[in-house]
């Protein structure tokens, strides 16, 4: 059998890209990508057997780049807050594509458990142990404290530095002009996340300063 032309299955890609984000994995038409990509429900089949195989390829084709960009950024020759810094940054310069992935990624993962056991298995094998190597190597650094759980430092990581700039991405333009006219974004938001990761948002004490007076 002859190989199909070359530009087919970028067009494939595309089309259910845009059908699956719109309806789903279960419900979207193989018809209307067909169609959206000019092209036949066989030849879909030709380089998909199934949804699942074209819902996993949509996502390895941004993860795998994104994956190599947080390994240049959280590269262990940098300081441990550098790098946290670095990775914060990343994610808050998500593209539309990624941002678009990511979504898809948590609505599939909330309605199918075999999608989720999949993409729960593709994550131990890329973002997940890069970032478990991070936190590993601020334990040894002398960086979190040490009484502290590795996953527990983890997920602080995850929930203070990274978690807020997908929202602040997802949500930022759609809040009133007079609350985000002047909230720092990219790479300033990730420089004051990181500080509040290490230091927290509570009020500074001035104890020390009255004890001295």
């Amino acid at each position: 059998m002859s190989c199909p032309c070359s530009d087919i299955k970028p067009r494939i890609l595309q089309a259910v890209k845009v059908c699956f984000v719109s309806d789903g994995v279960d419900a979207a038409s193989l018809r209307r990508i067909a169609n959206d990509a000019d092209t036949s429900i066989g030849m879909i089949y030709y380089y998909f057997p199934t949804k699942d195989e074209l819902f996993f390829a949509i996502v390895e084709e941004v993860y795998e780049a994104f994956l190599r960009d947080l390994e240049a950024a959280i590269q262990p020759e940098l300081e441990v807050e550098q790098r946290i810094e670095r990775l914060c940054q990343r994610f808050g310069s998500v593209s539309d594509a990624e941002l678009t992935v990511m979504q898809l990624v948590a609505r599939e993962a909330l309605s199918s458990s075999s999608r989720r056991d999949r993409l729960v298995a593709r994550f131990m094998r890329g973002h997940v142990p890069l970032i478990a190597r991070l936190v590993g190597d601020g334990f040894a650094a002398g960086t979190f404290e040490r009484g502290l759980h590795p996953v527990v430092v983890m997920l602080s990581l995850l929930g203070i530095s990274v978690a807020p700039q997908i929202i602040r991405r997802v949500v930022g333009e759609r809040l009133p002009p007079a609350l985000i006219q002047s909230a720092p974004a990219g790479a300033d938001l990730a420089h004051v996340l990181v500080q509040v990761l290490f230091h927290g948002v509570a009020r500074k004490s001035d104890t020390g300063a009255r004890t001295q007076s």
